[in-house]
């Protein structure tokens, strides 16, 4: 009786041994990144504000009194999935602060804040530029005036 219980067992492990697939499979190709989009495709929509509050700017314009503190950019991009933009601030003709933004899906909102010193009076801009240096919007405005 021993013995058959043995037998029974040890045809039992070879049968399930002989039923398993003992070849290699090679791993499915891992999926590509999703791409950039083309610079071409992107669209951006922006504008100026004193603040952004539940992802909406706050008191837009292109022009700010002295003592405004802090400007924000605020951008809606679509089409730019996975690229990264800058927004470039000018007074006058200096380059005062780059910022890199990536694009995380489409449409995407993101900003960029820039402090104002009270005695930094007159002409400003800023640009939005692609990850080539192209720019795409440039919005002009005025401090203290």
């Amino acid at each position: 009786m021993k013995s058959l219980l043995l037998l029974g067992l040890a045809l039992g492990v070879a049968g399930s041994l002989a039923a398993q697939d003992t070849t290699k499979q090679a791993a499915p190709p891992a999926a590509a990144p999703a791409a950039a989009a083309p610079a071409g495709n992107v669209n951006v929509e922006a504008v100026l504000a004193r603040n952004v509050a539940d992802r909406a700017p706050q008191d837009t314009g292109t022009a700010f009194p002295d003592s405004v503190g802090t400007v924000v950019l605020w951008m809606r991009v679509t089409g730019g999935n996975g690229q990264t933009l800058h927004h470039v601030w000018f007074h006058g003709d200096d380059n005062v602060g780059d910022v890199s933004l990536t694009i995380g899906g489409s449409p995407w909102r993101t900003w960029s804040r820039k402090s104002i010193p009270a005695d930094a009076k007159g002409a400003w801009h800023v640009e939005i530029r692609d990850e080539a240096g192209a720019v795409l919007k440039r919005i002009d405005f005025t401090v203290g005036q």
